[in-house]
């Protein structure tokens, strides 16, 4: 490096040139401490793109700007106009239109004094700056600032090699020069000035955390905000692909747009990262919608393809967030960065027209009780019956609803069987369901799951983008009296690529016979064409079973509700197929997956049915699953979401016949400091009266209780020997043995107190323990055993 930091170009930019010139598809930024913002371009490596260039340039002004005033202005005297008699037109010997190839620098003198003479006009360099002797340090640090910049984007453009971005530099080159000679303020001179677009991607954001996440607990919602601000960060510090590299990834996008949104990006978000003398704004405040769904997909790609590659890395604090929330989040975005109709895009999107609350909206409209299933169940139905698009989701329902092998109308939903049913006494009035489901016929007025809810659908994300068309699934299989087909043999050889990476303890030549082996199918997972799951099974129908044989999703694939998905369809399949059976054989890391897709290791096919047709697997675990025919698998979740919402609504009715307001009590303004529970309005208390009454009672009850069979977890307080970290998880325990001893000490004066202390034990397991665990098991048994017997001495109401 030469002493002089401003002669020539400068060379030591050259480092940082892959991310500020050599601009690059979209990079995700995700580092050791989570989702956080890199080099534009770089992908997050030290001192490297635009990061490390402002850096330095940060380091050189600051140089430059401590440096004594005649050297201040031998540097601005190159870059400056010659003032000297006879109406000099010299702008300087650092010309404003830079030649092809930037000069070598050992081609120029490393200092330059003010008494010589001007390599272009060959009057002495202190006619260049006669102008600048009564300017302030501050304006003289300006100029300086900018010269550096100027000195940087000279660089730039000689070795940008993209004509769009190399256009870009040399006009910004090009200002910032001519306001080194007006000595003005750089202005960029466009038909438009920010923002661009409105709302801003940040104001629809915010909008969308609001109209799917504005009814869930503040702490929830938060996590929300967080996953919001995460994002958001991200596309600020996003290298957008060049219209070039626009062009070969998507020859159908409106290039000419892009390349519009491309140029004001770099002048007004990317070169301002760098070049600090023009005015920088932030990406998700001056575009909209447009730039968003340009740069949606691939992101959205990316990041979770790297924080997936990075997930060691992440504290564990950050790991359940970026690969668990994360994903959900980004794909109920999606749904509304593409859809045509979705209100927070609207400028009016806070204040509707009464100017109240815009309602919750729910992603999913729900669907008739059974929606038809279509299926290409043979190995030429795929081009033949659906031209390329078989995806259930994206048939017409004209072409649904006249499917000949569906399970049941979707105009006839049950209502022959709800009329054989025999009344029960205490259902509900059908008049009432019926006036109740009117009331929420409107999706909208469904409240959306809470992402982050242990009650979240699974498969929610997936059935979303089967909806949109995203993934699509195929039952398919080899057959030998066909002609072959390319699409299905393509696809067969995906599957056998899944499987085997999925499942490297199996032989791949094991994997291999049995997905080409015709009496074997696989329900495979489409998206952008390629396979990335699959469930092989064999069904023996004879038997009334279908054995499981293989399942897997590619692994960059999972976290996303691919897998249930992927059971629920097969479930649906085979009851079109009237085979109500599952079995499988689960090795130790698929047994989690397979119970929460509903089977278990009580098999209910007798044995005489599967013995010597299934495969018998060492060390695995033989597990299976009975149908229910009258489910809709693929839709249970929205339907059970819909339910909820019904019951919700008739208990509010309830709720509003019976619930009556009282005023507040005003005894205490007059002194009084306590009053006795029954005197207050709208208490009904239910105490015995006799505490030698009250005591004998609880004491029975307390004694059936701990005899119970199920007590044996909680007769005496949590050892922390044995449960490491429960008193850091429990901040209330309690324990029979305590109770028997409140009880004695007289402490019980009210049933109430009683029930709190007993309540709490079965809190507190239920807290601390997993739901598959003995002990949660225990807690709901004993906790029903102890309510029937207060019920039975009278101390509640059956």
């Amino acid at each position: 490096q030469r002493s002089d930091p401003g002669s020539g170009p400068d060379r030591s930019c050259s480092a940082s040139q892959g991310s500020v010139v050599g601009i690059q598809q979209g990079s995700p930024a995700v580092g050791a401490a989570g989702l956080v913002p890199a080099a534009p371009g770089a992908a997050g490596t030290e001192g490297s793109g635009a990061a490390g260039g402002s850096a330095r340039i940060a380091a050189k002004k600051a140089q430059l700007r401590s440096s004594p005033r005649p050297k201040k202005l031998e540097k601005l005297g190159v870059y400056s106009s010659c003032k000297a008699e006879g109406a000099c037109k010299c702008n300087g010997w650092k010309s404003q239109n830079p030649p092809p190839t930037p000069p070598q620098t050992d081609q120029q003198s490393n200092t330059v004094n003010l008494q010589e003479p001007c390599r272009s006009c060959s009057h002495t360099l202190g006619d260049h700056v006669t102008h600048l002797e009564n300017v302030s340090e501050e304006e003289m640090n300006r100029l300086l600032g900018i010269v550096l910049d100027v000195e940087y984007l000279y660089t730039c453009v000689h070795k940008e090699e993209d004509a769009d971005t190399k256009q870009v530099y040399f006009s910004l080159f090009k200002l910032l020069r001519k306001s080194i000679l007006q000595m003005g303020k750089p202005m960029l001179e466009a038909q438009e000035s920010p923002p661009f677009e409105k709302p801003s991607i940040e104001q629809g954001v915010n909008n969308f955390v609001q109209y799917k996440f504005s009814h869930l607990p503040s702490k929830e919602r938060q996590t929300i905000m967080e996953l919001a601000k995460m994002f958001l960060n991200q596309i600020n510090y996003w290298q957008l692909e060049t219209p070039s590299q626009r062009r070969q990834r998507v020859p159908s996008d409106d290039v000419v747009g892009y390349k519009v949104n491309y140029t004001r990006w770099l002048c007004y978000c990317n070169v301002p990262q760098f070049c600090d003398s023009l005015p920088r704004y932030e990406t998700t405040q001056i575009f909209g919608r447009t730039l968003l769904r340009s740069v949606f997909t691939v992101m959205r790609k990316q990041l979770l393809e790297q924080a997936r590659q990075e997930k060691d890395k992440l504290p564990p604090e950050k790991r359940t967030l970026i690969l668990t929330h994360f994903p959900k989040f980004l794909s109920m975005l999606e749904e509304e960065v593409y859809s045509h109709s979705s209100p927070i895009w609207s400028q009016d999107f806070l204040v509707g027209a009464t100017g109240g609350q815009i309602p919750v909206h729910t992603v999913i409209s729900a669907p008739p009780v059974a929606r038809p299933i279509y299926y290409s169940t043979s190995p030429m139905s795929v081009d033949q019956s659906t031209c390329g698009s078989v995806s259930p989701a994206r048939k017409p329902a004209s072409v649904l609803e006249s499917n000949p092998g569906e399970k049941r109308k979707a105009s006839e939903p049950l209502h022959h069987e709800e009329n054989k049913r025999p009344r029960v006494v205490g259902d509900i009035p059908m008049d009432l369901i019926n006036e109740v489901m009117a009331t929420i016929s409107d999706p909208a007025t469904i409240p959306e799951t809470s992402l982050l809810s242990a009650h979240s659908a699974r498969d929610e994300a997936a059935r979303l983008e089967e909806r949109r068309g995203v993934i699509e699934f195929h039952v398919i299989g080899n057959s030998l009296n066909q002609k072959p087909n390319k699409r299905i043999l393509m696809w067969l050889v995906g599957l056998q690529n899944v499987f085997s990476h999925q499942l490297p303890r199996m032989p791949k030549e094991y994997i291999t016979r049995l997905v080409f082996d015709p009496k074997h199918k696989t329900l495979s997972l489409i998206k952008d064409g390629r396979v990335i799951g699959g469930i092989c099974f064999r069904m023996f129908p004879s038997q009334g079973f279908t054995e499981i044989v293989f399942c897997a999703v590619t692994s960059n694939e999972q976290v996303k509700g691919y897998g249930t998905h992927l059971m629920n369809h097969l479930k649906e399949y085979h009851i079109k197929h009237e085979i109500l059976n599952f079995l499988t054989y689960a090795d130790e890391y698929a047994i989690g997956y397979f119970k929460k897709q509903g089977f278990s290791k009580d098999i209910k096919v007798p044995k005489a049915k599967y013995v010597g047709y299934i495969k018998d697997y060492e060390g695995a675990t033989l597990m299976g699953c009975e149908l229910n025919p009258s489910i809709p698998y693929t839709e249970f979740s929205v339907i059970i979401k819909k339910q909820k919402e019904i019951i919700k609504k008739l208990i509010e009715r309830k709720q509003a016949q019976i619930r009556k307001v009282y005023p507040g009590l005003s005894c205490f303004k007059d002194g009084v400091r306590q009053i006795p529970i029954e005197s207050i309005p709208g208490i009904r208390t239910k105490e015995l009266k006799d505490p030698d009454q009250l005591y004998s009672t609880l004491k029975t009850i307390l004694q059936h209780v701990k005899n119970h069979q199920n007590a044996w977890p909680f007769m005496e307080p949590v050892k922390k020997t044995e449960a490491p970290g429960y008193y850091q998880v429990i901040r209330f325990p309690m324990d029979l043995k305590t109770m028997s001893e409140r009880l004695k000490s007289r402490y019980y004066t009210t049933r109430k107190l009683f029930m709190a202390d007993m309540q709490r034990i079965f809190t507190n397991c239920r807290e601390y323990n997993a739901p598959e665990s003995e002990y949660y098991k225990c807690a709901n048994i004993l906790e029903k055993f102890f309510y029937t017997k207060i019920k039975e001495a009278g101390l509640i109401e059956k």
